[in-house]
């Protein structure tokens, strides 16, 4: 079985760091993927830590920070637009006349608001459009007004899942979901193959603590996000458009930090969300047993969290965390990355602008 250690700092004291150990499932496709993520390291392709930990409630990027960090993204939107760049080309202005703040994203009861964050999605689809549509927006933008509605959609995801935790951390700890996404800038995508699919019914929607899966590499939406965004309505032809199934995989990967969540587990809840998930699929004829669908998550391996935090208690693990979220190394069998780096230093921004800017150039020639 293969082994890969991460190795974590303390972004405040950076002598201090510690390891876990992720212990990868054996298979063909398995493989592959560790190939992929061998080359990313390789490569020295830069880690995103601007997208990384998810749902950390005492992570200093906090509600205050990201809607900041949003209102900054939008400001330089909008100073775009007002050149007049796209008005040259034929387009429509588009102005975002909208404003992030704790109030704004954080109701009642510590809920999350969710038509804020619906508007701040849709504004990073109309100017993203998607990936094999680039939007004419996204195609004429300079470089920084580039970056900033790629912002757009790590932000507000990123905001969804601190105010979740946030939520639980005050009235149900045990149950914050922090997670880990693990991405690289410009990092190859791979098709998947036939065989490949299976793996999605092999595991479907379980989600373990310490559980690493498959990033999912594309833009768009997953059927079961749909489900819960439309509450469960009928699909129409317009949001069925917006629904992607998996494509592709690369050497990236996400890490539930969450206490287990298992279909027939201990949780009536998410059996219940799954049973009327079914259903929904059901009633408009689709498949749920179809693996090309890509219905759940294909999981990589898992932590072993014995070894890698003396303990499997999750309180334990998310305070060890939560005090070390900085990725420092990657070590994967024989290869090793390094990233001496964070993403509050002050040449963050340009680092990841300079490294996105062939891309950058590419969709702007291919127009």
């Amino acid at each position: 079985m293969k082994e890969i250690k991460i190795t974590l700092r303390n972004p405040k004291n950076f002598e201090d760091q510690i390891n876990y150990y992720i212990e990868l499932e054996d298979s063909n496709f398995h493989q592959r993927w560790l190939e992929a993520l061998k080359k990313n390291l390789h490569n020295k392709l830069h880690f995103e830590k601007n997208y990384c930990w998810m749902g950390f409630a005492d992570s200093p990027r906090d509600i205050d920070y990201l809607c900041c960090a949003i209102n900054n993204a939008i400001f330089q939107i909008n100073c775009f637009n007002s050149q007049n760049e796209w008005a040259v080309a034929g387009l429509k202005p588009y102005l975002i006349d909208d404003y992030f703040s704790r109030d704004v994203v954080i109701g009642n009861n510590l809920e999350l608001n969710h038509e804020p964050m619906n508007r701040l999605h849709r504004y990073f689809e109309d100017l993203q459009g998607e990936i094999k549509s680039l939007s004419p927006y996204y195609r004429l933008a300079d470089y920084e007004t580039k970056w900033a509605i790629r912002q757009l959609n790590d932000l507000c995801h990123e905001l969804e899942s601190w105010t979740l935790s946030n939520r639980k951390k005050h009235t149900a700890p045990e149950w914050q979901r922090p997670s880990q996404i693990t991405t690289f800038l410009n990092a190859p995508r791979y098709n998947l193959q036939d065989s490949d699919y299976e793996l999605f019914l092999k595991n479907r929607y379980d989600r373990e603590l310490g559980g690493v899966y498959l990033h999912w590499a594309q833009i768009g939406k997953t059927h079961l996000e749909v489900f819960r965004d439309e509450q469960g309505k009928d699909i129409d032809a317009v949001v069925c458009s917006s629904i992607t199934c998996l494509q592709y995989y690369s050497g990236e990967f996400d890490i539930e930090w969450g206490r287990d969540v298992v279909d027939n587990g201990t949780h009536p809840w998410h059996s219940k969300e799954q049973s009327a998930f079914r259903e929904w699929l059901k009633r408009n004829n689709i498949d749920y047993d179809d693996s090309k669908l890509s219905f759940g998550f294909i999981k990589l391996g898992q932590v072993n969290l014995e070894k890698s935090f003396g303990t499997v208690d999750f309180a334990e693990i998310l305070k060890k965390l939560s005090s070390h979220l900085d990725i420092y190394q990657i070590h994967a069998d024989g290869v090793t990355g390094t990233f001496d780096y964070v993403w509050s230093d002050d040449n963050y921004k340009q680092m990841q602008i300079d490294f996105l800017r062939p891309g950058y150039d590419w969709s702007k020639n291919n127009a």
